[in-house]
């Protein structure tokens, strides 16, 4: 063998051996034991990890028997408030008792039932991963030896982005909302960052695509390169402080931001959350409080102060069906007229897709919550009827006769109370 082969193959063998994760770094966690005495978001039952960074912990939590997550709490016990979950690695993927969290010295983290079926994993073995690390801005790291970040949590968010997360082109370009506080998987709700901006969508069983029902902020000119949330003093004293969406235009020095909120006091530990109702909020955690630490900061759709949206653009904000005005659920639409509006209101059942079936009822003065943010299709409005009466899967249809525009409804949900009469529904119902 060559002095000059020799001298490769002593190297190679040598950064391998350097790139292995040292034993007493490796770690290995068994979900077992006693739950936490704590509230938790989402009234489950948890067991903390040794996993640590304030006000940061890593956890097993669970909503239903047997089925846990592996999630990062934000949240301190001293504070006596409420535990809040910012982070998920197997959403819609649980594991049981006695399932183990390893950390190995090839540098992969898994994380696997008891039975050894694998449920999550950072894909990071012999890819030169030397360490572990949870930093105290909520990200966890998996890092080489020179320190550069070979895995991060960042780049994987759920339904929540924490200061200095960004949103990107590709695969990290959305937060998915949770279908429920009970069921723990992805949600009909997404807030995607696109090349003009960051859009928010509605996806039902029903509808062939996702509904577009509103915008945190767009761009005129180029495309986005990323999205930050971002948390900063506006004045050197401190006594405020920006929460902001920064952006950076691609390939380009240009950029901005859209600032959500102005919190009268350090404001540096707060998240951004894609609720499970489809709406946007911005947390708050103030770690020198001993109570009540929580405060939201920022509500897109809001009730009391709609300078960005009103409940009534909420998709579901009716439930499966309802009429909306100031927020409020007002009436229950039907063929007989306009009723108080419960939970228990559905649009009525159909018996055939056959046009002789059914037939419409007018509801005039309203809009579909896609109508705001979608331009709709210009067609008469006897050809938009046309359109619904031969599509099977169409519910119902909206028209602006002002504006000549068709809106073909796979959902109804909630509909919007307008002053403009041009604005009509036509609701699908059976014949008696």
């Amino acid at each position: 063998m060559s002095p000059l082969l020799s001298l490769f193959l002593f190297s190679l063998f040598a950064f391998v051996a350097q790139a292995q994760v040292p034993a007493n770094q490796t770690f290995k966690f068994v979900n077992e034991g006693e739950f936490g005495p704590y509230i938790v978001e989402y009234d489950g039952n948890y067991r903390m990890l040794s996993v640590f960074s304030s006000p940061f912990q890593l956890a097993f939590y669970n909503t239903t028997p047997n089925a846990f997550t592996l999630a990062l709490r934000m949240g301190l016990t001293r504070s006596e408030s409420l535990f809040r979950w910012v982070w998920e690695a197997n959403r819609g993927n649980p594991v049981g008792e006695n399932a183990t969290l390893a950390f190995g010295e090839d540098g992969n983290l898994v994380l696997a039932d008891a039975d050894g079926r694998v449920a999550w994993q950072t894909n990071t073995a012999n890819k030169g991963v030397v360490g572990f690390k949870l930093l105290p801005t909520g990200n966890m790291v998996l890092y080489d030896s020179k320190g550069n970040f070979v895995w991060q949590s960042f780049d994987h968010p759920t339904d929540t982005l924490l200061v200095g997360q960004s949103l990107r082109p590709g695969t990290i370009n959305k937060l998915v909302s949770r279908v429920s506080e009970t069921e723990n998987k992805d949600g009909p709700y997404s807030l995607v960052m696109e090349p003009k901006g960051i859009f928010l969508y509605y996806k039902s069983n029903n509808s062939p695509k996702s509904i577009l029902y509103s915008q945190l902020f767009t761009i005129e000119k180029g495309s986005l390169d990323h999205v930050t949330l971002n948390v900063a003093p506006d004045t050197d004293e401190g006594y405020a402080y920006d929460i902001s969406l920064e952006y950076q235009v691609a390939n380009s020095s240009s950029g901005g931001n859209a600032i959500l909120a102005r919190p009268k006091y350090n404001s540096t530990l707060t998240f951004l959350r894609l609720g499970i109702d489809g709406n946007v909020k911005l947390y708050t955690y103030y770690d020198k409080v001993d109570w009540r630490a929580w405060e939201v900061t920022f509500t897109l759709f809001d009730r009391d102060n709609s300078i960005w949206e009103t409940e009534c653009q909420l998709p579901e904000r009716c439930g499966n069906f309802g009429l909306c005005e100031d927020s409020q659920c007002v009436a229950c639409p039907s063929s007989k007229g306009l009723f108080g509006w419960s939970k228990a209101c559905e649009p009525e059942k159909l018996t055939s897709c056959a046009a002789n079936s059914f037939h419409y009822y007018k509801v005039e003065g309203v809009d579909h919550f896609m109508s705001k943010y979608t331009r709709g299709t210009a067609i008469k409005e006897t050809d938009c009827g046309k359109k619904c009466t031969s599509d099977c899967k169409c519910l119902g249809y909206f028209y602006n006769k002002d504006t000549s525009r068709c809106w073909i409804a796979y959902d109804l949900k909630t509909l919007t109370k307008v002053a403009n009469s041009t604005h009509v529904a036509y609701i699908k119902t059976p014949n008696e």
